[in-house]
């Protein structure tokens, strides 16, 4: 154990800071301590769910709370230690989210999500620098760097929010935040970047910045098509002996994604969201355990992430930025985030009650404090009260919206009367030889099949009916079963049948 602590506290991620705080705990120490923070995170969860406030305040306030300046007294100021562990954590929760995401779900809200991801970005950050500015008295290059940090949003904590309130929102609302706010990260981190090369080297040209912005974009693109195309060929080809090592392999490829991406001075984080994205869209073997297996990878990482960013904080730095900060919290709140959903959203067609939510549920999570730690490592001259003022804009922003979201739904009147799905009772582990796969089908409210006996359906033959989810329960099909508006279809099925099956189930009466 000694020797193995010599070697770890030797590494150059190693900096002295830590090396005076633990060199005189052992090994085991350590692990009781981190095991207990993960245990006591976990638990905490239950205050989230049961008094609706957002899990990330939380485990940050763990961490601040374990760190130097709270009981637990664990001294951690190294910014480059905390980017190098929220780095991965970041391109692990970006992929889940990937993988998570439906593309028959984005589909109808594609625009205005990337509208929301990239207009929205650039106006939050324009606006807010300029309210920074005013406030802070900061050089105008600063100010926007404040903005393009805070540009971010965190739809993670609006959705934990609305399941443990048992909310479900009309329309396309949930898709349309969970595609904002899943590709809005990658182009605030490009932003980020960019004026950190302006501020730490003025003689970059505005033409140099444009063409390092289009190489970041290019080079992910490129490097998640060609790493989705390589991951789907191993996955359905390679036939490992073990299906524990698909998750290994698929860890491996997302961590080396990311660090190739980056070398290659490209956006790595916005090549591991595309590349979940583009293997979600696939059919491949094992998709379920691999989704299960990065949705615990999630969880994880977001633990660790919130807890190093909430030791690296010191909370008494923070009363110096209080006043300033509530500032930009209350502008960010009810100037800036209203004015960027009402002006981007103008081509589409919401209406104002659709508008004044979006608006609301703009909260920022971890990317932003994330970020915030950017200037710091980059040395630049008024990097600590950028974070402070970020952590502190995060955290309030989080608390006062997340707290009173599910108020906000229900007085809008957008809440959906159809009831979450239940967990699926059902799992298939992929074989050799067995092609087939459990498929969901969501019957529409208008569509020709509803009130309608199965048998009359004519489903393809491939297409084996197993179970209905309507509402609160699970019914057994047979031919003389009666389909409803917003019954979740759950069958067994191969490619083709799956295809022929989706187009009868979802046909509208119109289309008939």
């Amino acid at each position: 154990m000694r020797a193995f602590r010599e070697v770890l506290l030797s590494s150059p991620l190693a900096s002295p800071i830590l090396y005076n705080s633990y060199m005189n705990l052992s090994f085991e120490t350590l692990l009781i301590i981190v095991s207990s923070l993960l245990l006591l995170c976990v638990l905490v969860s239950k205050v989230s769910d049961r008094l609706g406030v957002p899990i990330l305040l939380l485990f940050l306030g763990i961490g601040m709370l374990a760190g130097s300046e709270g009981i637990g007294g664990v001294y951690f100021d190294d910014p480059h230690i905390t980017q190098y562990i929220a780095n991965c954590c970041l391109a692990l929760i970006l992929f889940s989210g990937g993988l998570d995401t439906s593309w028959k779900a984005i589909k109808p809200v594609l625009k205005e999500g990337i509208s929301l991801a990239t207009v929205g970005v650039l106006l939050t950050a324009g606006l807010f620098g300029l309210i920074a500015h005013t406030v802070l008295k900061l050089p105008w290059l600063e100010s926007f760097l404040i903005g393009a940090i805070i540009s971010s949003t965190d739809a993670a904590a609006v959705f934990s929010i609305l399941r443990s309130k048992g909310i479900n929102l009309k329309g396309n609302l949930t898709s349309l935040l969970e595609l904002e706010s899943g590709s809005n990260d990658p182009v605030a981190v490009i932003l980020t970047v960019s004026l950190i090369s302006l501020i730490t080297v003025p003689a970059t040209s505005i033409w140099a910045l444009l063409g390092l912005f289009f190489l970041q974009i290019l080079v992910g693109l490129i490097l998640a098509w060609l790493f989705s195309k390589l991951a789907l060929f191993l996955i359905n080809r390679l036939k490992l002996g073990y299906e524990g090592l698909y998750p290994v392999m698929a860890v491996a490829l997302v961590l080396l994604l990311f660090s190739l991406t980056t070398l290659l001075k490209g956006s790595g984080f916005l090549a591991v969201y595309l590349f979940g994205l583009l293997i979600a869209k696939e059919d491949f073997l094992h998709h379920r355990s691999l989704s299960r297996f990065f949705d615990t990878s999630a969880w994880i990482s977001q633990i660790v992430l919130f807890l190093t960013l909430g030791l690296l904080v010191f909370p008494s730095r923070l009363a110096a930025v209080a006043l300033p900060a509530l500032l930009l919290s209350a502008a960010l709140v009810l100037v800036v985030r209203p004015l960027v959903i009402f002006i981007t959203l103008i081509p589409f067609k919401y209406n104002w009650r659709e508008k004044a939510f979006l608006s609301w549920v703009g909260l920022r999570g971890a990317v932003p404090i994330v970020l915030g730690t950017y200037p710091l490592v980059a040395g630049v001259q008024d990097a600590s009260l950028i974070f402070n003022i970020v952590f502190f804009v995060v955290i309030t922003s989080v608390l006062v919206q997340g707290t009173l979201l599910p108020k906000i739904a229900r007085w809008l009147k957008l809440e959906s009367e159809s009831p979450q799905p239940l967990p699926n009772p059902l799992e298939i582990t992929s074989r050799k030889g067995f092609t087939s796969e459990m498929t969901r089908i969501v019957i529409p409210e208008n569509a020709a099949c509803v009130n309608k006996a199965v048998f009359e359906l004519k489903l393809p033959p491939g297409y084996l009916l197993i179970l209905i989810n309507r509402g609160d329960s699970f019914i057994l099909p047979n031919g003389s079963t009666i389909l409803q508006a917003g019954d979740i279809v759950q069958a067994l099925a191969d490619g083709e049948s799956k295809i022929r099956a989706e187009e009868i189930l979802t046909r509208t009466k119109e289309e008939k």
